[in-house]
């Protein structure tokens, strides 16, 4: 595991911190707070802080960047949510760490209030999706837009953008934000949206937590399905498998009752069951027969679908679903459906995660790899990628996602990077492995990067991981600049967020 090393350049900056209008219990350089601070869901950096602030509200936040930012030696200063960084992005070596979470215990149950009409909810950036959900089907609403794992901190998710299968019709998660309240690198405390601070609203959002820290997001919300017919299809030829993905996110209104509301894809190859950790699905007694067909053609593409109903649409719902699916090109027979609750679903992957933390299976290294692909050359990322690399290396295990999404419900202004085209794929090499080979996950990855350049494929990182600023600057593309002005304007003594290597 790569330490990031430690100097002492600021060694008397710890006890200046206490001295600082922040009481001893909210700061600590215990070794044991030092070790959770200097480790994150990828267990594959490690970067050691001098110190872990937990805070019990924004001014807490406040004071300490205003401390470093005054500092004749700044110090660096990283945000943590929940820890589920893959490359130590929420990591700051011989800085602070801000504990986030330590936020939700002072809230006294204010960390998520919906307006009294229900149209939104004012939610700390502390808090986690599960809970944002929870607290609003209490009031039969909702947000549209999700992650496909909720145990992420909001502040979190829309630091980088916030994806999952309502994207392609609601937008990320940083297209479904009304106001935020930030704290800048200058330690001031900004309400900004797309009228009011609007530099800073656009550069927090995807930002990668270089211009501000999140404190409250005013989130959008509508009423709430009770239910979802939830539907896997299994095919064996790619180009039918997106050719039918791109026809149905084609029906993408926000308010068209026609469109489906959730849609991803994955792929299925011949290690372990046709269950992984995300959800068990398919029937037991279908297992053969799926195992079967995955060991003759080797990969097989499942299409997912979702659409939501209630009481009203109840007797509709059905042949709603129907008419979307007619004419698809899924292999007959293999059509597998559930009638879950809402919460249920999209909730879908603790259940997994259960399993593996009871299995010790959770805590190890994710070298994972995400990407965004344009649509026009899908085709030849699955031959040179899917048919040839993963295929002839044969170690992929976990999860590999693969679903479009529509450019038009992206805005550009916002610092979030995506494919110039009006669809993209995004893929997701969401890889377990153990302590001793993630190496060789790792090195899978950087094949599947290396022969995107050599062909010329415009990829783009999602939650992106660049060891050089050279390879930042080709990242942002032509948004480098506006990126490198942002980060000047707002975080001029660059303290935030080291642990994504972009300005250090």
């Amino acid at each position: 595991m790569p330490i990031v090393g430690i100097s002492k350049s600021w060694i008397n900056n710890s006890a200046k911190i206490i001295t600082f209008d922040i009481a001893a219990d909210k700061f600590s350089v215990d070794p044991s707070a030092i070790e959770s601070a200097s480790q994150d869901y990828g267990h594959i950096v490690k970067a050691i802080p001098e110190a872990v602030l937990y805070p019990s509200s924004p001014e807490d936040i406040a004071n300490l960047i205003k401390f470093s930012y005054s500092n004749s030696v700044p110090f660096s200063i990283a945000a943590k949510g929940h820890g589920h960084s893959i490359r130590g992005q929420a990591m700051a070596s011989n800085g602070v760490v801000v504990d986030m979470i330590s936020m939700k215990k002072h809230r006294n149950g204010t960390g998520i209030q919906i307006s009294t009409d229900g149209l939104y909810a004012d939610v700390g950036g502390e808090q986690l999706w599960i809970d944002v959900l929870n607290s609003t089907l209490e009031r039969g609403v909702a947000p549209v837009s999700w992650t496909d794992y909720l145990y992420l901190t909001v502040g979190g998710t829309l630091s980088n953008a916030g994806i999952s299968g309502q994207t392609f019709r609601y937008g990320p998660q940083i297209s479904n934000v009304y106001e935020m309240d930030v704290i800048t690198g200058k330690a001031d405390f900004l309400t900004c949206s797309s009228k009011k601070n609007s530099e800073l609203f656009y550069a927090v959002l995807g930002g990668l937590g270089q211009f501000g820290i999140i404190t409250r997001a005013r989130i959008p919300l509508e009423p709430a399905p009770k239910r979802v017919k939830w539907v896997r299809l299994l095919y064996n030829d790619f180009s039918a498998f997106t050719r039918d993905q791109e026809l149905l996110i084609s029906i993408n209104g926000r308010k068209d009752k026609s469109a489906l509301d959730y849609l991803e894809g994955s792929l299925m190859m011949d290690q372990g069951s046709p269950d992984n950790w995300r959800s068990s699905f398919f029937p037991t007694s279908d297992h053969p027969r799926i195992i079967s067909l995955i060991t003759q053609h080797r990969i097989i593409y499942c299409l997912e679908v979702v659409k939501n109903y209630d009481d009203q649409t109840k007797y509709t719902v059905d042949k709603e679903l129907q008419q979307l699916l007619e004419g698809l090109s899924y292999m007959p027979g293999f059509m597998f459906e559930k009638d879950v609750q809402y919460a249920e679903f999209l909730n879908r992957v603790r259940g997994g995660e259960l399993k593996l933390k009871s299995q010790g299976l959770w805590d190890v290294p994710h070298p994972w790899l995400n990407l965004f692909i344009p649509k026009s050359r899908i085709a030849d990322f699955h031959g040179g990628v899917f048919k040839g690399i993963v295929l002839e290396r044969n170690i992929t295990t976990g999860p590999v996602l693969v679903y479009p999404m529509n450019r038009k419900k992206w805005d550009d202004k916002m610092s979030a990077v995506i494919p110039d085209e009006e669809i993209f794929y995004t893929v997701g090499f969401l890889h377990s492995s153990g302590f001793d080979d993630w190496e060789a996950f790792d090195n899978q990855n950087k094949e599947i990067m290396k022969f995107c350049d050599m062909a010329g494929i415009e990829v783009k990182q999602y939650l992106p991981h660049y060891p050089t600023k050279e390879q930042w600057i080709h990242h942002f593309g032509s948004k480098w600049k506006t990126f490198q002005q942002r980060k000047y304007q707002f975080d001029p003594k660059m303290l935030f967020s080291p642990g994504q290597r972009i300005f250090q």
